[in-house]
């Protein structure tokens, strides 16, 4: 009776639906180096000699997410994301490490890289970034953690979080496994899954009110979250 009853109510294919599918349903559609190089590419948008040519290929629905003591939503669509990087230009930066690859699972790049905030430290400022890409080549979801023991994702043993269970938001938000990448917060599936998932759940609060979250984010944070994000 259980074997007819598992055949005759089989489990759904979490990636039949574009709205609910989760990232990792993705395959990549470029070649690695395309991925390489586009994640490469994000990180001349925030130096400030940036010259407004050299940026990657951005979804329209694009969002960031920078795990603390950094902002958390500090981009949500294409428009609004440029935007926060145009402030960040403001202040003397510049990445002058930068490590990329290109893995064939969700994420498909993977960056360790330096920044330099010279108004701050002469320090550099270690940051481990991931890049989310839609079957168009266009980055959907950036995440970022301060490359430091106990924030960052990665590992000695495991330099680009390909461990299975790496913690990362990028792969249980919905929709951003579907061709497009696109991100639907008033989605049965995405209340469902911020039902489940408290991250979820506050990513789509301050996606619903990005200007709003970011400045009470930034407000919060003090002024010591330079020194406590980069290591100083």
């Amino acid at each position: 009776m259980l074997l007819l009853l598992a055949c005759a109510n089989p489990v759904a294919d979490p990636c039949a639906e574009p709205g609910a599918a989760r990232s990792t349903c993705l395959t990549p559609t470029r070649s690695e180096a395309y991925y390489a190089d586009q994640s490469l590419a994000y990180f001349d948008t925030l130096e400030s000699d940036y010259d407004g040519e050299s940026g990657p290929t951005y979804g329209p629905g694009v969002a960031r997410w920078e795990w603390p003591p950094w902002l958390l939503l500090t981009g949500y669509g294409r428009e609004d994301l440029e935007a926060a990087d145009a402030l960040i230009r403001l202040l003397p930066t510049s990445v002058p490490v930068r490590d990329c690859v290109a893995v064939d699972v969700q994420p498909f790049g993977r960056c360790v890289v330096e920044f330099v905030y010279p108004d701050f430290s002469e320090l550099p400022c270690p940051i481990y970034e991931e890049f989310t890409f839609n079957d168009a080549g266009e980055i959907t979801f950036i995440e970022a953690w301060s490359d430091l023991p106990g924030i960052t994702p990665v590992t000695a043993a495991d330099p680009w979080a390909e461990r299975e269970g790496a913690p990362r938001l990028s792969t249980r938000i919905p929709g951003l496994g579907s061709p497009s990448g696109a991100i639907d917060l008033d989605s049965p599936w995405m209340a469902e899954a911020a039902a489940a998932d408290p991250d979820v759940a506050d990513f789509v609060a301050r996606a619903r009110d990005f200007y709003g979250s970011w400045l009470e984010a930034y407000l919060a944070a003090g002024d010591d979250v330079f020194a406590t994000g980069c290591g100083w």
